[in-house]
Formats: C-alpha cells, structure tokens, sequence
C-alpha cells in the first residue's frame, strides 16, 4: 500500500517511524559481543544500584552472547526497514511482534529476571497500543 507523505494521513506512519527509531536506540547495543556486555554490565549494575529483585542481568557464556546479538541485529535490520519504508503493514507486522516480545518479557520476569524488565515490559505494551492505534487510524484513512 503507497500512502502519500504530503497528506494529512502520515500520522499513523510518523508513529511507526518513531516506533522504530525507539527500537533502534534500545536495541543497537545488543548487536554487537562488546556493546551488548557493556550494556548488560550497565543494566547489572543499575540492578544493584536501585536494589531490584530478581536474577541480575548477566551475559554468561558464548551462546548468551550469540543470542542477545542475534535479537540486536535482527531488530536493528528490522528498524531500519521501518525507518526507510514505513507501512501500515509493518506497523501492524510490528504490533504483533511487541505483543509477543511483551508475552516473553512478563514470562521472564515471572520466572525470576530482574525486575528491571518490568521497564522494558511497560515500553513494549505502550508502544504496541500507540502503534495499533495508528494502524487502525491509518487503515481507516486508507479506506
């Protein structure tokens, strides 16, 4: 679906754009073994700091590493696209994949990680509402 950036129907792809300008700023530390240990060192070390419960964050081992860059570049790439080629579809694509990231983030902490995740939870839930209202607002503009 093309939808015309001059009009005033670019809102819902100006929330999808800023969806993933979120996405990219969050995620890019994970994408890389160095970056990815800097931050969860960070996030380690906030854990202690404000005294949080739970398992502290910690990259332990080459396959954690693996996976925590394998979510990094795959996200990145992912907010890339949306960046340059902003769609309904891709927001809605994202939407969903929010809700699922948000059903394993509250699995997560339900098992025991550090409560910090309850921030990156609460991020996903509200940029996936914010997102799906777009979405919806932008298909019915579309329509």
């Amino acid at each position: 679906m093309s939808i015309d950036f001059t009009s005033a129907s670019t809102a819902p792809l100006r929330t999808i754009r800023r969806s993933a300008l979120y996405d990219l700023i969050v995620t890019a530390p994970f994408a890389t073994p160095w970056t990815a240990r800097w931050l969860v060192d960070g996030l380690g070390a906030l854990h202690d700091a404000v005294g949080a419960s739970g398992q502290r964050p910690a990259l332990v081992g080459a396959i954690a590493i693996l996976l925590a860059n394998l979510m990094g570049s795959l996200v990145v790439i992912w907010s890339i696209v949306r960046l340059r080629a902003p769609t309904l579809d891709h927001g809605a694509t994202d939407t969903l994949a929010r809700g699922v990231f948000a059903l394993w983030l509250a699995y997560a902490i339900a098992a025991g990680a550090s409560t910090l995740l309850v921030g990156f939870l609460v991020a996903e839930v509200a940029w996936g509402v914010v997102q799906l209202r777009a979405v919806r607002a932008g298909r019915k503009l579309a329509a």
